[in-house]
C-alpha cells in the first residue's frame, strides 16, 4: 500500500472532524508539513489541534503480518507540542484502504533518536475500531494504541492524554474494549477504578453511544433528511423522544435523520412527527413566531411539511409510534397533552 498524498491526509483529518460534529480549517501554510494545524470549532468552544500523522504500512516482518506501522519522517526530537494552554497535540497514523486513524502515545514517542522511528498497531485493531469507532491495544512496551473511526476523531483527541496515561498492563483496556462494545460493566469493575479512570470511563462510554446512535440512524435513513430527502453531508441522528427522557433508548427506532434546520426546529418543537409519519408544524409556536415578528420564511418552511417522511426500507428500522406519543406528550404538542 502506498503513503497517502499530505494533501489526501488533511482532506481526510477536515472529513473526519466534520463526521465529528465539529467545523475545521486547516491553518498551516503547507500540507507538506509537521505537525499539521487545524482549528476546530465544537459546542460553542473553539480549539487548537496540531496533528503528527503518516500512512500506516505494513511493518516488513513476515512473521507479524497483522503489524502495520507509521515511521516518523521530517520531524526532529522532541516533536514540538501545541504551546495553546487548551490546544491538543496528537501523534497518529492514517489507513488509506478502511479511511481509518491509529492514536499512538505521544508521551513514549515525542523523543527519539536520530532515524525514521517507528510505532506499531495491529491491523485487526484497526478492523475493531471500524466495528467499534474506538478499539484499544496493549503493547508490550506498556504503551496503549488506539484505532480511530473517522466519526469518533475528536472524541479520540479530546481525551487522548488521558486515554494513553494509563499502563497498559493493566485491566484498563479490556474494560474500555468492553464499554465501546456495549458489553455490561459490573459495579464491582466500577467501583475498583481510580477516580480519573471512572471519568475516562463514562466519557468513553458517552462518545460510543452516541456516535454508534448516529451511525446507525444515518444508515437507516441513507443518510438522507428525512424531510427535505437532501443528503449532502449535512445530516443529523436526532432522537424522537429526548436523550434525557427516562424512558428515551438509542433503539433506532428512536431515531430520525434530520437536517440541522430541522433538527433544531424539531427539538425546538417547532414540528412534530405524528403517528402516520408526517411531518407537521406546530401551529402554537409558529403562532408565537408570528407574534414577535421571527417568522420570515415560513411559508418556505412548510412547504416541507405535511407529507409523509422518508422511512428506512427495513419496517423493523422506522419510527416506534409509541416513542412518537410519548415524545410528543413530553414537548406538550396540542393534542398529546
Amino acid at each position: 500500500m502506498s503513503a497517502a498524498s499530505p494533501q489526501v491526509i488533511v482532506d481526510e483529518i477536515i472529513e473526519a472532524i466534520q463526521q465529528s460534529g465539529a467545523v475545521a480549517a486547516y491553518v498551516s501554510e503547507k500540507v507538506q508539513t509537521h505537525p499539521r494545524k487545524f482549528v476546530f470549532r465544537l459546542s460553542g468552544r473553539t480549539y487548537s489541534l496540531w496533528v503528527y500523522i503518516w500512512t500506516l504500512t505494513f511493518g516488513g516482518r513476515v512473521t507479524l503480518p497483522d503489524e502495520y506501522r507509521i515511521q516518523m519522517t521530517s520531524v526532529s526530537s522532541p516533536l514540538e507540542k501545541n504551546p495553546d494552554p487548551d490546544g491538543l497535540t496528537v501523534l497518529m497514523g492514517y489507513y488509506p484502504d478502511l479511511k481509518m486513524f491509529a492514536g499512538f502515545d505521544l508521551a513514549k514517542h515525542s523523543t527519539f533518536t536520530t532515524g525514521s522511528p517507528s510505532v506499531q498497531i495491529s491491523l485487526s485493531t484497526i478492523h475493531l475500531a471500524l466495528q467499534n469507532g474506538l478499539s484499544f491495544l496493549t503493547k508490550s512496551n506498556d504503551e496503549i494504541a488506539i484505532g480511530v473511526r473517522s466519526d469518533q476523531f475528536l472524541d479520540y483527541c479530546l481525551n487522548a492524554e488521558s486515554l494513553h496515561s494509563h499502563s497498559a498492563s493493566s485491566n484498563f483496556t479490556e474494560l474500555l474494549t468492553k464499554v465501546v462494545e456495549s458489553q455490561a460493566i459490573s459495579e464491582q469493575d466500577i467501583s475498583a477504578l481510580a477516580t480519573d479512570r471512572k471519568l475516562i470511563v463514562e466519557k468513553i462510554r458517552r462518545y460510543s453511544r452516541n456516535a454508534n446512535f448516529r451511525k446507525i440512524v444515518l444508515n437507516a435513513y441513507d443518510n438522507r433528511c428525512s424531510v427535505t430527502r437532501f443528503q449532502l453531508r449535512l445530516v443529523d441522528a436526532a432522537h424522537i423522544l429526548p436523550v434525557h427522557s427516562v424512558d428515551s433508548s438509542d433503539h433506532v427506532t428512536n431515531g430520525i435523520a434530520l437536517s440541522p434546520t430541522f433538527h433544531r426546529a424539531y427539538d425546538n418543537c417547532l414540528i412534530y412527527l405524528d403517528e402516520n409519519f408526517v411531518m407537521k408544524l406546530n401551529t402554537k409556536k409558529a403562532n408565537e413566531l408570528k407574534q414577535n415578528q421571527l417568522d420570515g420564511g415560513i411559508i418556505d418552511f412548510q412547504s416541507f411539511l405535511d407529507k409523509k417522511i422518508h422511512l428506512p426500507l427495513d419496517p423493523n428500522q422506522r419510527p416506534s409510534a409509541e416513542y412518537i406519543r410519548m415524545a410528543n406528550k413530553h414537548r406538550r404538542i396540542p393534542g398529546y397533552v
